[in-house]
């Protein structure tokens, strides 16, 4: 499986500016990063994918790049990420790059070129119009702001500092191979693509998503940058659905390893309307989603697992209960996805437990897609008790609060007031606290990856829905020759009953991993506990 590394591989996300402040100034930086490589390496996982830290003014929070060969002072020096890059080799651990190449920052020299005149080298670069349409942006308001200088619209699907790139310009989509080469040349082990199924899009024709030629130019991406170097590819892919996937991961068609889809994650939202319009989750859904996805690419392609990052808020506040039963919560969440067939990603904190922040003030929420959404909601007549309550629930700020490292000022992320506040619970639930708790969430996780190394059916066995219309229980199989494991998850607070009789001896059952310390081993008629989660291994004899 040597080609197939990142198959076996578990990923953890960092977001930098929140992960740890190592020169006093309340923003994190890649030399914080280095000073924890143990902590990450003791978790067991094998690659870190690492939120943008390139030059940038900082509009959406190093989404807007000005320059892609330029480390932000805010993080640090060119220097600190080749360190980076050499001890976490040192350890086991490859650094996936975020790639942004939908759209640069309008600070950016290839915009600030494009704007000078129509006849520019670089106008083509970017997207221009004389007549707008209606497309929208993603943060709000209209897709295009109008340039004085020139006379003209340029497009814009997030911020109005956010010009999207022209993917159909050669030159353009040259210059990109040419930056990612030069990162992969650096020792990078991967790239996160984000936003890439907007690449290939067709404005004029209203097309936003999985344009027309967009696996063309994934296809040529790979020939000139990645492929040839076996690095791990993920695509950020709002808009895909299995069929789609297929399209971006078989592996014939050398485009990427996997995509991060997010069919899962828009269930707990009303039907037609925005996440932030609240709906229950039901527990069938989830199973019917998760399932689709694990049946659709039992053969070919690859799925991504993950319930966090930093567009999400924290799963064990959103899906589990972050009150009373948050360890154990936080544990059921992790057996049920770690045990599915694909790549999991840990999102950071979500190893402890950490929960969304729940501030008060909508001051407290410096996101700009919050900021701008809560005046649009308040204009449009919602109560700021509504809105709120939705922030609470989904907003993105909820993962970015600083890294919960001990229980002293500022949860040891900085020395001085963070750029973000500190979640209130910092005291409770922290690094420090974590490793002296051999029953604690960390340990769970930890447990969770050194499964997946130890049992290649993990990897490559098949998955099998076991009790589908149980709306408290979430349970399958992984199955791979005359192995089987078996994944059982209570979902909620209250006991729940599973019937399963398929005439296996206690005898010939046991238990890889469980939330509790004497889940029993009779499967016949099993009484769950809240958010009892075990990992069964049948026997064969």
């Amino acid at each position: 499986m040597k080609n197939d590394w990142w198959k076996q591989s578990v990923v953890y996300q960092i977001y930098p500016k929140s992960f740890l402040d190592s020169n006093h100034d309340g923003i994190g930086d890649l030399k914080g990063i280095i000073q924890k490589l143990d902590y990450i390496k003791l978790l067991g996982v094998d690659v870190i994918w690492l939120c943008p830290v390139y030059e940038s003014p900082q509009v959406d929070n190093g989404y807007d790049i000005s320059d892609y060969y330029q480390i932000s002072k805010l993080y640090g020096s060119m220097d600190d990420m080749d360190t980076l890059i050499k001890e976490s080799k040192a350890r086991g651990i490859k650094i996936m790059v975020d790639l942004v190449v939908n759209h640069t920052s309008d600070q950016h020299p290839w915009f600030i070129e494009s704007r000078k005149s129509k006849d520019n080298p670089y106008r083509n670069y970017y997207i221009w119009s004389d007549q707008p349409n209606d497309l929208s942006s993603n943060f709000g308001g209209s897709a295009w702001s109008y340039d004085e200088k020139t006379k003209q619209y340029y497009l814009h699907f997030y911020s109005e500092q956010q010009p999207d790139l022209n993917w159909e310009n050669p030159d353009m989509r040259r210059a990109i191979y040419k930056m990612m080469n030069f990162w992969i040349e650096k020792g990078i082990g991967g790239f996160r693509m984000d936003v890439i199924d907007l690449i290939g899009k067709e404005p004029d024709k209203k097309i936003k998503e999985n344009g027309p030629k967009l696996h063309d130019y994934l296809k040529e991406m790979n020939e000139y940058t990645f492929g040839p170097a076996n690095l791990i590819t993920v695509g950020e892919t709002w808009g895909a659905t299995p069929e789609i996937g297929h399209l971006y991961t078989d592996a014939g068609r050398k485009e990427l390893n996997m995509v991060f889809q997010f069919e899962h994650m828009n269930l707990d939202k009303q039907p037609g309307k925005h996440r932030w319009d609240l709906k229950k989750l039901d527990l069938i859904d989830l199973k019917d989603v998760l399932s689709k996805w694990q049946d659709s690419f039992s053969e070919d392609g690859w799925n991504s697992l993950f319930w966090n990052n930093h567009d999400l808020p924290r799963i064990v506040s959103r899906w589990g209960n972050d009150r009373e039963y948050r360890e154990l919560s936080a544990k059921m969440l992790a057996t049920l996805l770690h045990g599915m067939k694909g790549t999991p990603f840990i999102y950071q904190g979500e190893e402890l437990g950490m929960t969304n922040a729940n501030f008060e003030s909508i001051d407290d929420y410096p996101d700009i897609e919050t900021q701008n959404m809560y005046k649009d909601r308040h204009a449009t007549g919602f109560s700021k008790e509504e809105i709120m309550q939705s922030i609470h629930m989904k907003a993105r700020d909820n993962a970015r609060t600083p890294m919960q490292w001990n229980s002293s000022e500022n949860a040891g992320f900085s020395t001085i007031q963070p750029w973000m506040k500190v979640n209130t619970n910092y005291r409770k639930v922290n690094v420090e606290q974590s490793l002296v708790d051999p029953d604690s969430v960390f340990f769970h996780y930890q447990k969770l990856i050194a499964l997946r190394k130890e049992k290649d059916i993990l990897i490559k066995g098949r998955y099998e829905l076991v009790d589908h219309d149980n709306t408290q229980v979430y349970a399958y199989k992984r199955i791979m020759d005359d192995q089987e494991l078996f994944i059982v998850c209570n979902f909620y607070e209250t006991p729940a009953d599973l019937h399963y009789s398929e005439g296996t001896k206690e005898e010939d059952i046991g238990i890889l991993i469980s939330n509790y310390p004497d889940s029993p081993r009779a499967l016949d008629h099993l009484l769950l506990r809240p958010y009892e989660a075990v990992v069964y291994e049948f026997n064969k004899r």
